[in-house]
């Protein structure tokens, strides 16, 4: 019954960085020195429509270091697709009037901390300076016009009640949607280190579960800054303490991942069907190889991130029973 239907196509354009985050080994030793050329994203992108795909997410590395982004995302929007970027957000403010006359209306910034904590986690002093600058110069330029999103990234280091709400008001701050990222430990750009100290442990369970109740608040006060549902929010402990063992139904058969040295899986961590520097992607797809992948990541023969989280959630009926339950302490109103 599990059929490839993929609907959003994620490309990481470069694996050049401008920050050397403790959690990622883009712009170090993963995929280093690599990027798609635009001729081979165009060939990309129309392959892609004829597939079906309607959403297209620009990621990296950093995506606004690649100097043909523009162009990509213009060709897209051509196609009838609808780009949106993923970026640490540090050159945003320079680089958006290129975007903007390309068409982008949206970006997502992963979210690590304020101030000293962002500049400690990114390894790169001044930068949460310059994100600041970066938001300010989109707000003042295009306003509501171009739409932002936080995502923050819950890790050992953030999820705390402080972080949190710190983050919130940022994020109200620059007019920002307001989005949960689950650190995903399964990606092979994940660092892995002990050193690194990025991992939550069971014994954290009492914070986990006092940021997820403070979680829920923030969703009722303001559902449309937050726009994860409720049964989501209440799952998040699961999925940051049980990691692998966390069992509901994948539905990455929706997705297509595309590495910066060609690589096109089924998601960024598994499920490998060829690449795109060697075949067309029209030739890789709805495949047996197609097929197969979409079954083995349904049924988790894979090593089950935290990918489609939200969504995994609200097409498993099991699921939706347990988490449409409240949570110990949870409040019924804001």
């Amino acid at each position: 019954m599990i059929q490839p239907k993929p609907r959003q196509l994620t490309i990481a354009v470069t694996a050049d960085c401008n920050l050397r985050c403790k959690g990622c080994r883009y712009g170090r030793d993963f995929m280093a020195g690599e990027r798609l050329s635009l001729e081979t994203i165009r060939s990309v992108l129309e392959d892609a429509r004829e597939a079906g795909i309607d959403r297209v997410r620009f990621y990296g590395g950093e995506p606004l270091l690649h100097p043909d982004l523009p162009a990509m995302v213009r060709h897209t929007i051509g196609l009838g697709m609808r780009p949106y970027v993923t970026t640490n957000g540090t050159h945003l403010g320079p680089k958006i009037p290129a975007l903007f006359d390309a068409g982008l209306r949206l970006a997502t910034i992963g979210f690590y901390g304020i101030g000293a904590r962002y500049d400690d986690y990114t390894r790169r002093r001044g930068h949460f300076e310059r994100l600041e600058r970066s938001l300010s110069q989109v707000r003042e330029r295009y306003g509501s016009t171009f739409e932002l999103q936080l995502n923050f990234v819950l890790i050992r280091e953030t999820c705390n009640l402080a972080d949190l709400e710190l983050a919130w008001s940022f994020a109200r701050k620059y007019d920002m949607f307001f989005h949960i990222d689950l650190a995903n430990y399964a990606a092979p750009f994940f660092v892995q280190d002990r050193e690194a100290d990025l991992q939550l442990q069971p014994d954290d369970r009492p914070r986990v579960e006092a940021v997820t109740r403070a979680l829920l608040d923030l969703k009722r006060s303001e559902p449309e800054r937050f726009l994860h549902s409720p049964e989501f929010i209440r799952s998040v402990p699961d999925w940051l303490l049980k990691g692998p063992a966390m069992r509901v139904p994948c539905d990455a058969y929706e997705l297509l991942w595309l590495g910066a040295d060609g690589t096109l899986q089924l998601c960024d961590v598994a499920l490998p069907l060829g690449n795109v520097n060697t075949h067309r992607l029209r030739d890789l797809l709805f495949t047996e190889a197609h097929a197969q992948a979409a079954r083995d990541g349904f049924q988790l023969n894979c090593p089950n991130c935290t990918c489609k989280a939200q969504t995994r959630i609200q097409k498993d009926v099991p699921s939706m029973r347990r988490y449409g339950r409240m949570l110990a302490g949870e409040a019924t109103q804001a």
